[in-house]
């Protein structure tokens, strides 16, 4: 039986207030955040941390979390699968980007404006929910490592 699988994404900003999008060619040349898979036994704010490191050589701080989302075949994505977006918001002070081989460009541009592009329908929602300032409330924490029985 196959199983949703968990992943993480980062709406990154940098000091001008312009979040980073990359062309990716698996999300069919739209424009998505930095993320990718939770790997076994690793935490959501560790695995968003390195996949924003592997994907654009970017340091990130104030990372918390943003939106949660389902993606059940999304039409835009190469391959047939069922994704849990655990999306966060975060900041660096460096734009000095450095993609890897699963993007094919980059670039910093204003929420507002990045509305405009060729979004992955997904990024697309999360930028408008941003902007309407709806934020996941209830998800302020995340509790790791229940030690219970």
């Amino acid at each position: 039986m196959a199983y949703p699988e968990p992943t993480v994404g980062a709406l990154i900003f940098d000091q001008q207030g312009r979040i980073l999008l990359l062309k990716c060619k698996k999300h069919k040349n739209r424009y998505v955040i930095p993320g990718g898979h939770v790997e076994i036994g690793e935490k959501m704010h560790d695995a968003v941390r390195r996949e924003v490191k592997e994907e654009t050589g970017l340091n990130i701080y104030d990372v918390e979390i943003l939106a949660i989302q389902d993606s059940i075949f999304n039409k835009f994505y190469h391959k047939r699968k069922h994704f849990i977006y655990i999306d966060f918001s975060c900041k660096t002070d460096s734009d000095d980007v450095k993609i890897n081989e699963e993007s094919e460009e980059f670039l910093w541009i204003t929420p507002q404006e990045s509305l405009s592009l060729p979004l992955d329908p997904y990024t697309e929602r999360l930028i408008q929910e941003y902007l309407k300032g709806n934020k996941s409330k209830y998800c302020k924490n995340v509790i790791y490592g229940y030690k219970g029985l």
